[in-house]
Parts: structure tokens; C-alpha cells; sequence
């Protein structure tokens, strides 16, 4: 059996908090790999990892008993990424970042481009910058013995910003690329699996509002994957498209399957979502070799839970990593440099040494007429210097002349004073006259403070109370850019969830008040 698995990680540290945070940061090669173990799959296809190669580490590329391959966002850093990580019992043949062929290295490529005439080199370039694909092809064998080539298209699809209309056409054009790639390998004779997070809800079953979202099934993304998948259910003489959505073929009418959900709003409490990730298969690979295709909403540690597949097939490992494996990158590739190499010892001509020992020479010379001269005008003090030598200790508690000097009868009459105890009549109306006063000063004293401090530090305003459950509201802050960019406003603190579900968030909206 193949086990592959996909998630959207929303940045590869993240897991690392959610679900091994008991491990100390030094130790992330052993927290991934117990989330590798976790997943239980020949291979991890990771989506949003937000890492460049300028910050990826050794302990989270390289892990025992598996071979990396990063794809990196060029433009950005902390910005999109993939990862694919193999078991080394499924140690891939080829691998290649990028669908347009012009991140390739030519050695250990997958090939296979398709006609892409469409577009420009530019644009082209400008679909791969963002390390949004990462391709990987091995070598399978079925229950027959036969041996075929397997093509696994590791893919995070970009995201249409509503106030963007370009993203939508970069999107767009992405899609057609993913496309033009997969069926020139399908047409090499290769089997092709897309998986990864399509940004795309598919049908109204995978969205849960699909009934109040305007024109859902006109949506372009939509509509692209109509002419990417066959429908199993539908009827005969329908066009036959080249991939099927492995998990509408196992379950094709389970409803709140999603895979996505807003981590702001609590929706995954209710399972308010929506299903983004997909584990695609060519047709003939689906129905021949397809034993299962599950989530797993139970794994936390992002805002996108796993999906995978089971094949009833077995990989044939390759001998040998392809080049793209993190292992060989220079920064990873294990060949520890000597100190000798550092430590050369340069060779000297003649001319060269004799110039240098005359202007050394000269250079000492110099020194020492500097520190002659240093000591030459350096002052002396006189013999007649009253200040030279060394002072007394009792100089230092003599007083000061700047003040008044009391005379020693006055000072022993403040001792005595001190001194001499009072009698009991004394002492008591010390006390009742005293008392009081002092009492009254520190009771006002502390009256004072007390409104100082509590018209410096108000302390937070109460919460207010929602309309729907007359519960104490959370605030936030307006992120979208705008005029409102920066507010704060109060909203129900209920996860979001279905409307006709009173134990979800109510329509509760109120402007905070600028302080």
C-alpha cells in the first residue's frame, strides 16, 4: 500500500506549537519528524510553509528516514512554500520545483511541459516566483507487477483577494498552468496525483454557505475545475474528464466535509468551513488502484486539517535522491570544512620581507618618540604641592564647609533629648494629640493617591453585552485596508457557525469608541 497525505500547515512552525509543544525549540528535528510519524504516510505534501531558504534550518529540512525537496516564494519572505517529504522506502526518481520548466536544473527533472505558448516568459516566471509547486515522480508497481511511473503535483493555488481583481487572474492563470502541466504527463504515459489546497470550494456540498454566496457555480474557479474533473454520478454520454476528486468518489454525498475553517471566528468548533483541499487522481488511477481517501479533522495545529489517499500499490525507491533533495543543498551537505583551510600560510618574496622589516623598524622608532613626547608634556606636580602624597582617611568624614556647622553643646542636647525617656503622662498625651492628626494626614494622603492613580489607570472599559445571548462581546481590529484600517469594534465571542444554530455567533456589531 501508498499512503500519501496532504496539508496546508499554514506556516511550518505552527504544528510544531500546536501539536508537539512540549518539545524545546532545539529539538525540531525530532518534533517534525513525530509529526511525519503522526501523518503515518509514504509521503507529506506540505502546503504554506513561509519559509524561505535564507531561514530554513538543517533539523526542519533534513529528518531521519526521509528525503526532503522545499519549493521557495522568491519575492517574499514568510510567504507561501511547499514541501514534499518521502519516506526513503518511497525515495523519488525525479523532482523539479515549479510547472513552467524554468526553475529546472536539467538533471533529475520530471519534464514533460505541454505547449505553453499562451504565455510569456515573464509571466511564466511570474506564476513560479511564489513557490506554489513542488513535482516528484516515482516509480510504482502493482498487484500484477507491473511497473508504471507516478507523478505527484504537490500544489498551494493561490488565493482571490475580492479587493484585488489581478489575484483573480493570476489565479486563474495558475490554474491553466496546473492544467497544461498535468495532462502533458498524463500524455507521457505517467499517472499524475494533484493534491494540495486548491482554494477553490468545488460544489455547494463543500461550502457552508453556498446558498447565500451570489452566482456560486459561475465563480471561474469553479468552473475550471468542472472541466478538470469527472463526475461519477453523472449520467451516460457526458464528457469524460481527465481527473476525478478522489474523495466525492468515495463519499459522494457527505455533507460538512470540510477542510478549512476561520481561525479568527472559532469556526471550527462548529464545523463552519469549507472543503479547500483536495487529493486529485487521474481516472484510470482512481478506479484501479484507489482503496480510500479520508481527512483528518482531528489533527489540530492549523487552520486546514489533512487529507490523503491509500493506493493499492507499492513504491520502487530510487537508488538515489534526485539533485533538488535539501540534503544536497550546500548549506545541508554535510562536507565539514578544516581550520587549516582558514589558517593559509602565505608565501613571501624576498623584496616584499625586507620592505616589511624596514617599515616595522621605523614604526618602533616612532613609538618611542611619540611616547617620549607624551611624557615630556605630561604636568608634574610640585615638592611644595600640599596635595601630593597621600591623604588621611579622617579627611574623608571632616564636614563639609558649604554647611552650617551646629555646636557641639546643641548636638549633645539633641542626644539627651532623644535620650531621655518620657513619663507616662507624656507619653499619653503625645498620643491624644498626636493621633488623631497624624491619622487624618495619612487617611487624606491615601485618598489622594488612590484617585491619582485611578485617573492614570482607568483600567479596561467592561465588555459590553451582544444582542443575540447578552454575553460579554470580544473586540477587534479592522486588518483590511480601507478607511476603517486600525478600528476597534465589539462582536459576539461565540464561534461562528450556521444561522439556524442559536448556540453560534449572533449579528452583534458595535464601533469602539476612540479613548
Amino acid at each position: 500500500m501508498l499512503r500519501v497525505v496532504s496539508w496546508n500547515i499554514n506556516g511550518i512552525r505552527s504544528p510544531l506549537q500546536g501539536m508537539v509543544y512540549e518539545e524545546p525549540s532545539n529539538c525540531a528535528a525530532m518534533a517534525v519528524g513525530r509529526i511525519l510519524d503522526k501523518l503515518d504516510a509514504d509521503i507529506v505534501c506540505l502546503q504554506e510553509t513561509k519559509v524561505t531558504r535564507d531561514v530554513l534550518r538543517e533539523p526542519l529540512a533534513i529528518i531521519e528516514g526521509y528525503n526532503s525537496y522545499f519549493s521557495f516564494s522568491r519575492n517574499r519572505s514568510g510567504y507561501s512554500g511547499v514541501a514534499t517529504f518521502c519516506k526513503d522506502s518511497a525515495t523519488p526518481m525525479a523532482a523539479e520545483e515549479g510547472l513552467s520548466g524554468l526553475l529546472a536544473t536539467h538533471v533529475g527533472d520530471v519534464g514533460c511541459y505541454g505547449n505553453m505558448d499562451e504565455f510569456t516568459q515573464e509571466e511564466l516566471r511570474a506564476l513560479d516566483s511564489e513557490g506554489r509547486a513542488l513535482l516528484t515522480q516515482h516509480k510504482i508497481r502493482t498487484w500484477e507487477g507491473k511497473e508504471k511511473t507516478l507523478t505527484l503535483i504537490n500544489v498551494y493555488c493561490p488565493h482571490a483577494d475580492a479587493g484585488k481583481p489581478e489575484r483573480l487572474s493570476f489565479k486563474m492563470r495558475f490554474y491553466r498552468l496546473l492544467q497544461i502541466r498535468a495532462e502533458a504527463l498524463l500524455a507521457s504515459g505517467s499517472h499524475v496525483i494533484i493534491l494540495g489546497d486548491l482554494n477553490t470550494a468545488h460544489r455547494p456540498i463543500d461550502h457552508w454557505d453556498a446558498v447565500n454566496v451570489e452566482c456560486f457555480e459561475e465563480d471561474p474557479g469553479r468552473k475550471w475545475m468542472d472541466g478538470l474533473l469527472s463526475n461519477l454520478g453523472c449520467q451516460a454520454g457526458s464528457p469524460i474528464r481527465p481527473f476525478i476528486d478522489s474523495y466525492r468518489c468515495f463519499q459522494p454525498k457527505q455533507e460538512g466535509a470540510f477542510t478549512c475553517w476561520s481561525a479568527v471566528s472559532g469556526a471550527r468548533h462548529l464545523n463552519y468551513g469549507s472543503r479547500l483541499d483536495y487529493v486529485l487522481g487521474d481516472r484510470t488511477l482512481v478506479i484501479d488502484t484507489f482503496q480510500d481517501s479520508f481527512r483528518l479533522p482531528e489533527v489540530m495545529g492549523s487552520d486546514h486539517c489533512p487529507v490523503g489517499a491509500v493506493l493499492s500499490v507499492s513504491s520502487v525507491p530510487a537508488k538515489q535522491c534526485p539533485p533538488l533533495c535539501t540534503r544536497f543543498l550546500p548549506e545541508f551537505a554535510g562536507t565539514q570544512l578544516k581550520i587549516l583551510r582558514f589558517l593559509v600560510h602565505l608565501k613571501q618574496d624576498p623584496v616584499f620581507k625586507q620592505s616589511t622589516l624596514r617599515l616595522s623598524k621605523q614604526t618602533r622608532i616612532q613609538m618611542h618618540q611619540n611616547k617620549a613626547c607624551v611624557r615630556s608634556t605630561r604636568p608634574r606636580p610640585s615638592k611644595a604641592d600640599p596635595s601630593r602624597g597621600q591623604k588621611n582617611l579622617t579627611s574623608y568624614f571632616q564636614p563639609s564647609s558649604n554647611c552650617p556647622q551646629a555646636s557641639p553643646i546643641s548636638e549633645l542636647r539633641s542626644v539627651v533629648a532623644l535620650m531621655t525617656p518620657k513619663t507616662p503622662e507624656e507619653e499619653v498625651m503625645t498620643k491624644v494629640v498626636e493621633g488623631p492628626a497624624s491619622a487624618s494626614e495619612a487617611k487624606d494622603e491615601k485618598e489622594v493617591r488612590t484617585s491619582f492613580w485611578k485617573s492614570v489607570l482607568r483600567g479596561p472599559l467592561p465588555m459590553p453585552l451582544c444582542g443575540g445571548h447578552r454575553e460579554p462581546c470580544v473586540m477587534r481590529t479592522v486588518k483590511k485596508p480601507g478607511p476603517n484600517l486600525g478600528r476597534h469594534f465589539y462582536m459576539c465571542a461565540r464561534p461562528q457557525g450556521p444561522p439556524t444554530d442559536p448556540s453560534s455567533r449572533c449579528n452583534f456589531f458595535l464601533w469602539s469608541r476612540p479613548s
